[in-house]
């Protein structure tokens, strides 16, 4: 009789064999989770093959996945919209400051938390949560935002919501699961708490971190509201207020036209609004695959309270 030895590549034991309900699992799992992706990626197909189709195409609805009449004179007439790069560079410059702002004042506020020994730590946490279900409304903010000179300005779009109490609980909740050991022999050593901060605990928090990123990153780059409230100047829009306005003018055109004379106005539109919207999230599916290996222990560490 053979006993099971583990496998020199960390898999499982060798002379272990699955049974046949747990391959049976796998199959239908796998399965379940391939048409889910299908039906999930779906969308985004379909707005890249419209994006590469003819105007009349889309107007007959003959796209689907496949383009149709393939052309890329959109994507040229795209590329030379002035200021939809403009707006697009905006984007990006309010990305890059409003998630960095929002990391250095939530992981700092969420390491502060995470001590036990503080004082009206409590107090803290529960100031904290009650802004997750109440808030001054959208009037007073926006009185809040003008007195103070904002308006007009990237600070009312990354300010207001620099810290998420949600990202604000998981980093804290993470912090908390940090060995003590660690923090007491750097003060043993003569480390400060900056010291103990950014010595010790930043380098172990990679992975939440980088969770954190992605989430502040996805909620700047994709969010228009604020912007539609504050911003007055064209050319201070982001590329999703560029995108909204072009949706809102579009629909409001077509209907028109199609009302007046039956033009091919809504096939252009949609077109145009397609391509926008690719070129737009291209840069969040190219930053996703860095950060994804990261994102479920991320999440998992900071959720999880040992």
């Amino acid at each position: 009789m053979t006993t099971p030895t583990a496998s020199p590549r960390g898999g499982k034991p060798v002379g272990v064999r699955d049974s046949r309900g747990y391959r049976v699992f796998t199959w239908v799992n796998g399965t379940l989770l391939l048409l889910i992706c299908c039906v999930m990626l779906y969308p985004f197909v379909t707005l890249l093959a419209q994006s590469f189709s003819s105007s009349g195409a889309i107007k007959a609805g003959m796209v689907n996945a496949w383009p149709v009449e393939f052309n890329i004179d959109t994507y040229r007439a795209v590329g030379q919209n002035e200021m939809f790069w403009r707006n697009y560079r905006n984007t990006v410059v309010y990305t890059v400051v409003g998630t960095t702002i929002a990391m250095v004042l939530t992981t700092l506020f969420a390491f502060v938390l995470s001590k036990k020994h503080l004082r009206g730590r409590t107090v803290l946490i529960w100031i904290a949560v009650f802004t997750m279900f109440f808030n001054g409304g959208l009037i007073p903010n926006y009185v809040l935002i003008s007195t103070l000179g904002m308006k007009n300005t990237m600070w009312a779009l990354v300010l207001p919501g620099a810290i998420s109490v949600f990202n604000l609980l998981v980093m804290k909740s993470f912090f908390e699961n940090l060995p003590t050991e660690l923090e007491e022999a750097a003060q043993i050593d003569g480390l400060g708490w900056f010291g103990i901060f950014g010595r010790i605990v930043l380098p172990l928090s990679k992975a939440v971190i980088a969770t954190m990123i992605l989430f502040y990153s996805v909620a700047i780059w994709n969010d228009w509201f604020p912007a539609f409230l504050y911003l007055d100047k064209q050319e201070l829009f982001p590329v999703t207020l560029f995108l909204r306005n072009l949706v809102a003018g579009a629909s409001s055109t077509a209907s028109e036209g199609a009302a007046a004379s039956g033009s091919t106005t809504a096939a252009i539109s949609a077109n145009i609004q397609s391509v926008t919207m690719i070129l737009t999230i291209i840069p969040i599916l190219c930053v996703y695959p860095f950060v994804q290996r990261y994102f479920v222990s991320g999440v998992m560490l900071g959720s999880v309270k040992g």
